[in-house]
C-alpha cells in the first residue's frame, strides 16, 4: 500500500505542547500533565478533524471555510486521488491557516480516514464528510461529551440542506434509527477518543459500511454520546437519484450487509448513488 504524502500547511499549534516522533506520538492528557507538575483542571482537550475527499471541488470551499472558523486544534484533509481541483482548493484554503495538513492516501474512505488519524495529534478525533457542516459550537460540544471518561465517542444528529419534505422525513428516521440501534453513519460526524480509536484498530479496510462496522465496535468500547445539535449535510445524492429509489437501495444494501454479504460485493451498487 502506498504511503501517504504529507504537506504541512500553516503553523503547528501543538509545537509548545508535544515532542512528536513519527511512531511515538502521545496526546497530552490529564495524566501526562500531572506528571509534568501541571494541573489537569486547566487541561483543554485537543481535537483533530479528519476530512476524506475525492473529487469534491463543488462543495469543498464551503466546508473547509466553515470548519476552519470553528477553532479546532488541527484539520487534516486526506485526498484519495481527485482528478478535479479538490487538492488545489485544499492547499489554497489551508495556506496561512494554523494546524492544517493535506495528505494523499490510497482511495477508499476507510483507508483515507485511517491515514489521516495516524498523523493527528489531538486526543479526540472527528471524522467529517466533505459535504457536511458542523454546528458552530461543535468543538465545545465534543469536549463536553468526552469530559465524561465513560464516553468512548459519539455522533451528531443530522439535518439535510434542503427544504424538501423528504429531507425532513429521512433525517428524522436516520436520527431515530441511530438512537435505537446505537449505530452511527459517517453523515453524522462520528467522533472518538484517540486512544479508543487506536485500541479498536481504526476503521476496517472495507470499501463500504466502514462507518457502521466501526460503530458496532465502538459501542462495545464504552458509552456513546448522542448530540442532538445537528450537522448539516448535502441532500445531493437523494435529489440526484430520487428519494424513494435511494432509500430502497440503501436499505437493501444495509440489510444485505447485516445478513453477511461482503462489502466488496455491495460496493459496486453503492457507486450508483454516491
Amino acid at each position: 500500500m502506498a504511503k501517504p504524502i504529507a504537506v504541512l500547511l500553516g503553523d503547528d499549534p501543538f509545537r509548545h505542547l508535544h515532542n512528536w516522533g513519527p511512531a511515538s506520538a502521545q496526546p497530552l492528557t490529564p495524566t501526562t500533565l500531572k506528571q509534568r507538575g501541571q494541573s489537569p483542571q486547566h487541561h483543554i482537550m485537543t481535537i483533530s478533524v479528519v476530512i476524506p475527499t475525492l473529487n469534491e471541488e463543488a462543495i469543498l470551499t464551503k466546508t473547509l471555510t466553515h470548519t476552519l472558523a470553528l477553532g479546532f486544534d488541527e484539520i487534516v484533509m486526506v485526498d484519495g486521488g481527485s482528478v478535479d481541483n479538490t487538492v488545489t482548493l485544499g492547499k489554497t484554503l489551508f495556506t496561512n491557516s494554523s494546524g492544517t495538513r493535506l495528505i494523499t492516501a490510497p482511495r477508499g474512505r476507510a483507508r483515507q480516514m485511517n491515514e489521516g488519524a495516524k498523523i493527528c495529534r489531538g486526543e479526540g478525533l472527528l471524522f467529517l464528510h466533505a459535504d457536511t457542516l458542523l454546528p458552530v459550537n461543535a468543538k465545545q460540544l465534543i469536549s463536553n461529551a468526552l469530559a465524561d471518561l465513560s464516553i468512548a465517542g459519539g455522533r451528531f444528529d443530522v439535518q439535510f440542506d434542503s427544504s424538501s419534505p423528504w429531507a425532513g422525513v429521512i433525517s428524522t428516521l436516520m436520527n431515530l434509527r441511530s438512537r435505537w440501534t446505537g449505530i452511527a453513519t459517517g453523515d453524522q460526524a462520528i467522533f472518538v477518543r484517540r486512544r479508543v480509536f487506536e485500541q479498536l484498530g481504526g476503521f476496517s479496510d472495507i470499501p463500504l459500511m466502514e462507518d457502521i462496522e466501526f460503530s458496532r465496535r465502538l459501542k462495545r468500547a464504552g458509552r456513546l454520546a448522542v448530540l442532538r445539535q445537528p450537522v448539516i449535510t448535502s441532500f445531493r445524492r437523494w435529489e440526484r437519484q430520487g428519494p424513494l429509489r435511494t432509500i430502497g437501495l440503501m436499505w437493501t444494501l444495509r440489510l444485505l450487509y447485516w445478513l453477511g454479504v461482503s462489502p466488496q460485493w455491495l460496493s459496486q451498487f453503492y457507486a450508483a448513488i454516491r
